[in-house]
Protein backbone atom coordinates (compact mmCIF):
# COMPACT_ATOMS: atom_id res chain seq x y z
CA UNK A 1 0.00 0.00 0.00
CA UNK A 2 1.06 3.64 -0.62
CA UNK A 3 2.81 5.50 2.07
CA UNK A 4 0.49 8.44 3.78
CA UNK A 5 1.59 12.09 3.45
CA UNK A 6 1.04 14.32 5.48
CA UNK A 7 0.72 18.06 3.80
CA UNK A 8 -0.01 20.79 6.45
CA UNK A 9 -1.35 18.44 8.91
CA UNK A 10 -3.63 16.61 6.12
CA UNK A 11 -3.29 13.10 5.83
CA UNK A 12 -2.94 12.26 1.83
CA UNK A 13 -3.13 8.61 0.27
CA UNK A 14 -5.15 5.59 0.11
CA UNK A 15 -8.35 5.53 2.76
CA UNK A 16 -8.18 9.23 3.22
CA UNK A 17 -10.29 11.67 2.02
CA UNK A 18 -9.32 13.50 -1.57
CA UNK A 19 -6.68 15.83 -1.31
CA UNK A 20 -8.34 19.17 -3.21
CA UNK A 21 -6.53 21.60 -4.39
CA UNK A 22 -7.41 25.06 -6.38
CA UNK A 23 -4.75 26.28 -8.71
CA UNK A 24 -5.04 30.23 -8.64
CA UNK A 25 -1.78 30.46 -11.18
CA UNK A 26 -2.15 33.58 -12.44
CA UNK A 27 -5.70 34.40 -12.44
CA UNK A 28 -4.93 37.09 -10.14
CA UNK A 29 -3.30 39.16 -13.17
CA UNK A 30 -0.88 40.62 -11.22
CA UNK A 31 -3.24 42.08 -8.45
CA UNK A 32 -2.34 41.62 -4.98
CA UNK A 33 -5.86 41.98 -3.81
CA UNK A 34 -7.17 39.91 -6.55
CA UNK A 35 -4.75 36.74 -5.18
CA UNK A 36 -5.96 37.77 -1.86
CA UNK A 37 -9.81 37.55 -2.99
CA UNK A 38 -9.23 33.95 -4.21
CA UNK A 39 -8.33 32.73 -0.92
CA UNK A 40 -10.95 34.05 0.51
CA UNK A 41 -13.34 32.15 -2.73
CA UNK A 42 -11.85 28.98 -2.50
CA UNK A 43 -11.54 28.38 1.00
CA UNK A 44 -15.89 29.15 1.00
CA UNK A 45 -16.00 26.34 -1.29
CA UNK A 46 -14.35 24.29 0.79
CA UNK A 47 -10.91 23.23 -0.74
CA UNK A 48 -7.86 21.92 1.49
CA UNK A 49 -5.29 23.73 -0.51
CA UNK A 50 -4.87 26.92 -2.01
CA UNK A 51 -1.89 26.96 -4.92
CA UNK A 52 0.19 29.77 -6.99
CA UNK A 53 3.14 29.91 -9.08
CA UNK A 54 6.29 32.26 -8.01
CA UNK A 55 7.28 33.60 -11.15
CA UNK A 56 10.17 35.61 -10.85
CA UNK A 57 11.31 36.73 -14.44
CA UNK A 58 14.82 37.45 -14.30
CA UNK A 59 15.63 33.92 -12.76
CA UNK A 60 14.05 31.88 -15.13
CA UNK A 61 13.09 33.68 -18.59
CA UNK A 62 14.81 35.62 -21.13
CA UNK A 63 13.73 39.11 -22.45
CA UNK A 64 13.66 36.99 -25.95
CA UNK A 65 11.20 34.02 -24.73
CA UNK A 66 8.43 33.54 -27.13
CA UNK A 67 4.73 34.12 -26.53
CA UNK A 68 3.04 30.16 -27.07
CA UNK A 69 0.05 32.49 -27.45
CA UNK A 70 -0.06 36.07 -27.89
CA UNK A 71 -2.81 36.74 -25.44
CA UNK A 72 -1.89 40.02 -23.80
CA UNK A 73 -2.57 42.79 -25.34
CA UNK A 74 -0.70 45.18 -21.99
CA UNK A 75 2.50 42.90 -22.27
CA UNK A 76 4.73 43.30 -25.08
CA UNK A 77 6.80 40.26 -24.01
CA UNK A 78 6.29 36.88 -22.38
CA UNK A 79 9.33 38.28 -20.63
CA UNK A 80 7.21 41.52 -19.05
CA UNK A 81 3.93 39.53 -18.53
CA UNK A 82 5.92 37.25 -16.37
CA UNK A 83 7.39 40.40 -14.79
CA UNK A 84 4.00 42.05 -13.85
CA UNK A 85 3.00 38.50 -12.65
CA UNK A 86 5.95 39.01 -9.78
CA UNK A 87 4.93 39.87 -5.63
CA UNK A 88 7.59 40.69 -3.45
CA UNK A 89 8.77 38.81 -0.64
CA UNK A 90 6.73 40.55 2.21
CA UNK A 91 3.77 40.31 -0.01
CA UNK A 92 4.18 36.42 -0.75
CA UNK A 93 4.39 35.85 2.97
CA UNK A 94 1.28 37.73 3.87
CA UNK A 95 -0.69 35.66 1.33
CA UNK A 96 0.48 32.15 2.68
CA UNK A 97 -0.89 33.92 6.28
CA UNK A 98 -4.39 34.65 4.67
CA UNK A 99 -3.88 31.57 3.38
CA UNK A 100 -3.37 29.35 6.93
CA UNK A 101 -5.90 32.01 8.09
CA UNK A 102 -8.57 30.43 5.84
CA UNK A 103 -7.87 26.72 7.18
CA UNK A 104 -5.84 26.25 3.88
CA UNK A 105 -2.65 24.97 3.16
CA UNK A 106 -0.66 26.95 0.76
CA UNK A 107 1.21 25.57 -1.93
CA UNK A 108 3.19 27.09 -4.75
CA UNK A 109 4.97 26.32 -7.83
CA UNK A 110 8.80 27.59 -8.20
CA UNK A 111 9.98 27.96 -11.79
CA UNK A 112 13.60 28.74 -10.43
CA UNK A 113 15.98 28.44 -7.94
CA UNK A 114 15.46 31.99 -6.30
CA UNK A 115 11.74 30.94 -6.07
CA UNK A 116 12.67 27.79 -4.25
CA UNK A 117 14.54 30.10 -1.70
CA UNK A 118 11.75 32.41 -1.83
CA UNK A 119 9.13 29.79 -0.98
CA UNK A 120 11.45 28.19 1.67
CA UNK A 121 11.74 31.39 3.74
CA UNK A 122 7.92 31.59 3.42
CA UNK A 123 6.76 28.57 4.05
CA UNK A 124 5.43 25.78 2.09
CA UNK A 125 4.40 22.54 3.50
CA UNK A 126 4.79 20.79 0.02
CA UNK A 127 6.22 21.56 -3.16
CA UNK A 128 4.63 21.55 -7.00
CA UNK A 129 6.85 20.41 -9.29
CA UNK A 130 5.04 22.00 -12.47
CA UNK A 131 5.05 19.90 -15.56
CA UNK A 132 7.72 22.24 -17.64
CA UNK A 133 9.92 21.75 -14.77
CA UNK A 134 10.28 17.58 -14.51
CA UNK A 135 14.05 17.79 -16.13
CA UNK A 136 15.32 20.93 -14.53
CA UNK A 137 17.82 19.31 -12.48
CA UNK A 138 19.04 22.63 -10.31
CA UNK A 139 15.50 23.46 -9.70
CA UNK A 140 14.77 19.53 -8.86
CA UNK A 141 17.35 19.69 -6.61
CA UNK A 142 17.02 22.42 -4.53
CA UNK A 143 13.07 21.28 -3.56
CA UNK A 144 14.59 17.96 -2.48
CA UNK A 145 17.71 19.27 -0.38
CA UNK A 146 14.17 20.76 1.87
CA UNK A 147 13.13 17.25 2.62
CA UNK A 148 9.53 18.50 2.32
CA UNK A 149 6.62 16.34 0.11
CA UNK A 150 7.09 16.70 -3.42
CA UNK A 151 4.20 16.60 -5.55
CA UNK A 152 5.08 15.44 -9.18
CA UNK A 153 3.14 16.80 -12.17
CA UNK A 154 3.81 14.37 -15.07
CA UNK A 155 1.97 16.74 -18.03
CA UNK A 156 4.95 16.88 -20.46
CA UNK A 157 6.69 13.72 -19.41
CA UNK A 158 7.15 10.20 -21.24
CA UNK A 159 7.36 7.58 -18.45
CA UNK A 160 11.08 7.62 -18.75
CA UNK A 161 11.28 10.69 -17.57
CA UNK A 162 8.73 10.31 -14.54
CA UNK A 163 10.89 7.25 -13.64
CA UNK A 164 14.16 9.25 -13.47
CA UNK A 165 12.31 11.87 -11.16
CA UNK A 166 10.53 9.23 -9.24
CA UNK A 167 13.98 7.72 -8.41
CA UNK A 168 15.63 11.05 -7.79
CA UNK A 169 12.86 11.99 -5.35
CA UNK A 170 13.66 8.14 -3.76
CA UNK A 171 17.51 8.53 -3.66
CA UNK A 172 16.95 11.58 -1.93
CA UNK A 173 14.50 9.87 0.82
CA UNK A 174 11.49 12.24 0.12
CA UNK A 175 7.83 11.54 0.60
CA UNK A 176 6.21 12.28 -2.75
CA UNK A 177 2.85 11.55 -5.19
CA UNK A 178 2.51 12.14 -8.32
CA UNK A 179 -0.11 13.82 -10.49
CA UNK A 180 -1.50 12.23 -13.68
CA UNK A 181 -2.05 15.61 -16.08
CA UNK A 182 -2.43 16.40 -19.38
CA UNK A 183 -0.56 20.07 -20.31
CA UNK A 184 -3.73 21.17 -22.96
CA UNK A 185 -5.65 24.15 -22.12
CA UNK A 186 -8.86 23.36 -21.94
CA UNK A 187 -8.00 19.28 -22.14
CA UNK A 188 -10.98 17.13 -23.41
CA UNK A 189 -12.31 14.48 -22.09
CA UNK A 190 -10.37 11.80 -24.35
CA UNK A 191 -6.93 13.17 -23.26
CA UNK A 192 -7.74 13.08 -19.36
CA UNK A 193 -5.73 9.48 -19.20
CA UNK A 194 -7.58 8.55 -16.07
CA UNK A 195 -6.44 4.85 -17.10
CA UNK A 196 -2.66 6.45 -16.11
CA UNK A 197 -3.94 6.66 -11.87
CA UNK A 198 -3.78 2.81 -11.76
CA UNK A 199 -0.96 2.85 -13.58
CA UNK A 200 0.80 5.40 -11.54
CA UNK A 201 0.02 3.86 -7.73
CA UNK A 202 1.46 -0.11 -9.34
CA UNK A 203 4.40 1.69 -10.77
CA UNK A 204 5.32 4.02 -8.02
CA UNK A 205 3.77 2.36 -5.03
CA UNK A 206 2.42 6.40 -3.83
CA UNK A 207 -0.29 8.39 -4.13
CA UNK A 208 -1.45 9.45 -7.03
CA UNK A 209 -3.98 12.60 -7.94
CA UNK A 210 -5.39 13.90 -10.77
CA UNK A 211 -4.36 17.88 -12.27
CA UNK A 212 -7.29 18.58 -14.71
CA UNK A 213 -6.95 21.03 -16.95
CA UNK A 214 -10.69 20.47 -18.15
CA UNK A 215 -12.44 23.60 -17.43
CA UNK A 216 -14.64 20.89 -15.97
CA UNK A 217 -16.05 18.81 -12.68
CA UNK A 218 -16.30 15.62 -14.53
CA UNK A 219 -12.45 14.84 -14.59
CA UNK A 220 -12.18 15.02 -10.97
CA UNK A 221 -15.34 13.53 -9.55
CA UNK A 222 -14.21 10.81 -12.13
CA UNK A 223 -11.11 10.65 -10.85
CA UNK A 224 -12.29 10.27 -7.32
CA UNK A 225 -14.55 7.40 -7.68
CA UNK A 226 -11.71 5.70 -8.95
CA UNK A 227 -9.69 6.54 -5.62
CA UNK A 228 -7.36 9.70 -6.58
CA UNK A 229 -5.67 10.79 -3.54
CA UNK A 230 -5.63 14.16 -4.36
CA UNK A 231 -7.17 16.17 -6.98
CA UNK A 232 -5.51 20.08 -8.30
CA UNK A 233 -8.31 22.16 -11.02
CA UNK A 234 -7.35 25.63 -11.95
CA UNK A 235 -9.76 28.11 -10.78
CA UNK A 236 -11.40 31.77 -12.22
CA UNK A 237 -14.19 33.99 -10.82
CA UNK A 238 -15.84 34.02 -13.97
CA UNK A 239 -15.70 32.55 -17.75
CA UNK A 240 -14.71 36.48 -19.01
CA UNK A 241 -12.36 36.99 -17.01
CA UNK A 242 -8.67 37.86 -18.53
CA UNK A 243 -5.92 35.38 -18.60
CA UNK A 244 -4.50 32.11 -20.25
CA UNK A 245 -6.11 29.79 -17.63
CA UNK A 246 -9.30 30.40 -18.01
CA UNK A 247 -10.85 27.99 -20.79
CA UNK A 248 -9.16 25.66 -18.39
CA UNK A 249 -10.36 26.84 -15.31
CA UNK A 250 -13.47 26.09 -12.72
CA UNK A 251 -15.64 29.22 -11.36
CA UNK A 252 -16.20 29.37 -7.95
CA UNK A 253 -20.09 27.45 -8.14
CA UNK A 254 -18.37 24.82 -10.23
CA UNK A 255 -15.50 24.52 -7.39
CA UNK A 256 -17.91 23.80 -4.79
CA UNK A 257 -19.64 21.19 -6.78
CA UNK A 258 -16.23 19.58 -7.10
CA UNK A 259 -15.58 19.57 -3.69
CA UNK A 260 -18.74 18.72 -2.24
CA UNK A 261 -18.47 15.67 -4.56
CA UNK A 262 -15.22 14.65 -3.51
CA UNK A 263 -16.60 14.48 -0.32
CA UNK A 264 -19.71 12.41 -0.88
CA UNK A 265 -17.45 9.86 -3.47
CA UNK A 266 -14.79 9.96 -0.21
CA UNK A 267 -17.87 8.53 2.15
CA UNK A 268 -19.02 6.37 -0.58
CA UNK A 269 -15.86 4.43 -1.17
CA UNK A 270 -14.98 4.48 2.75
CA UNK A 271 -18.62 2.29 3.56
CA UNK A 272 -18.45 -0.67 1.93
CA UNK A 273 -22.40 -2.30 1.82
CA UNK A 274 -23.22 -5.44 2.58
CA UNK A 275 -26.42 -6.43 0.22
CA UNK A 276 -28.19 -9.06 2.28
CA UNK A 277 -27.86 -6.68 6.04
CA UNK A 278 -28.96 -3.77 3.99
CA UNK A 279 -31.95 -6.19 3.13
CA UNK A 280 -32.49 -7.12 6.47
CA UNK A 281 -32.20 -3.36 7.24
CA UNK A 282 -35.14 -2.38 4.73
CA UNK A 283 -37.37 -5.17 5.83
CA UNK A 284 -40.18 -3.10 7.14
CA UNK A 285 -39.92 -0.90 3.79
CA UNK A 286 -39.78 -4.53 1.51
CA UNK A 287 -43.29 -4.95 2.88
CA UNK A 288 -44.85 -1.37 2.37
CA UNK A 289 -43.00 -1.42 -1.68
CA UNK A 290 -43.87 -5.08 -2.57
CA UNK A 291 -46.72 -6.27 -4.31
CA UNK A 292 -49.39 -8.47 -2.68
CA UNK A 293 -51.86 -11.56 -3.81
CA UNK A 294 -54.96 -10.51 -4.75
CA UNK A 295 -58.25 -12.07 -6.22
CA UNK A 296 -57.92 -10.93 -9.88
CA UNK A 297 -62.55 -11.68 -9.81
CA UNK A 298 -64.51 -12.76 -6.88
CA UNK A 299 -63.94 -16.27 -5.87
CA UNK A 300 -66.25 -18.51 -4.24
CA UNK A 301 -64.80 -21.05 -1.02
CA UNK A 302 -64.22 -24.33 -2.49
CA UNK A 303 -62.67 -22.76 -5.08
CA UNK A 304 -59.30 -24.12 -6.67
CA UNK A 305 -56.75 -21.43 -7.44
CA UNK A 306 -55.17 -21.40 -10.87
CA UNK A 307 -52.60 -18.92 -11.58
CA UNK A 308 -55.29 -16.88 -13.70
CA UNK A 309 -57.37 -16.37 -10.92
CA UNK A 310 -54.40 -14.41 -8.99
CA UNK A 311 -53.26 -10.76 -9.67
CA UNK A 312 -50.16 -8.65 -8.22
CA UNK A 313 -51.06 -5.46 -6.46
CA UNK A 314 -49.88 -3.49 -3.29
CA UNK A 315 -52.25 -4.59 -0.26
CA UNK A 316 -52.95 -4.92 3.42
CA UNK A 317 -52.20 -8.91 4.02
CA UNK A 318 -51.39 -11.17 1.88
CA UNK A 319 -48.94 -13.46 0.74
CA UNK A 320 -46.47 -11.84 -1.46
CA UNK A 321 -46.19 -12.03 -5.42
CA UNK A 322 -43.11 -14.30 -5.45
CA UNK A 323 -45.45 -16.73 -2.92
CA UNK A 324 -48.25 -17.20 -5.52
CA UNK A 325 -46.53 -20.37 -6.90
CA UNK A 326 -47.20 -22.22 -3.28
CA UNK A 327 -51.24 -20.84 -3.74
CA UNK A 328 -51.82 -22.45 -7.02
CA UNK A 329 -53.30 -25.81 -7.10
CA UNK A 330 -54.57 -25.23 -3.69
CA UNK A 331 -58.39 -24.72 -2.48
CA UNK A 332 -60.13 -21.55 -0.43
CA UNK A 333 -61.68 -21.89 2.92
CA UNK A 334 -63.67 -19.04 2.31
CA UNK A 335 -64.75 -16.62 -0.31
CA UNK A 336 -62.77 -13.84 -1.56
CA UNK A 337 -63.95 -10.88 -3.57
CA UNK A 338 -62.10 -9.22 -6.15
CA UNK A 339 -58.57 -7.40 -5.37
CA UNK A 340 -58.75 -8.93 -1.61
CA UNK A 341 -55.85 -10.34 -0.62
CA UNK A 342 -54.86 -14.18 -0.44
CA UNK A 343 -52.94 -15.74 1.96
CA UNK A 344 -51.77 -19.15 3.23
CA UNK A 345 -54.76 -18.58 6.04
CA UNK A 346 -56.97 -18.86 3.32
CA UNK A 347 -56.39 -21.98 1.37
CA UNK A 348 -56.26 -25.45 2.45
Amino acid sequence: MADILQIAGHPVGPGQPAFVTAEVAQAHDGSLGAAHAYIDAVAAAGVDAVKFQVHIAAEESTPGEPWRVKFSRQDATRYDYWKRMEFSEPQWRDLASHARDRGLAFLASPFSVAAVDLLGRVGVPAWKIGAGEVATPDLVEAVLRTGRPVLLSTGMSPWAEVDAAVARIRAAGVPFAVYQCTTAYPCPPERIGLNVLAELRARYGCPVGLSDHSGTVHPGLAACALGADLVEVHVTFSREAFGPDVPASLTMAELRTLVEGARSIGRMLASPVDKDAEAAALAEMRAVFRKRVVARRDLPAGHRLAAGDMAFKKAAGGAPADGAGALAGRVLRRAVRADESIGEGDVE
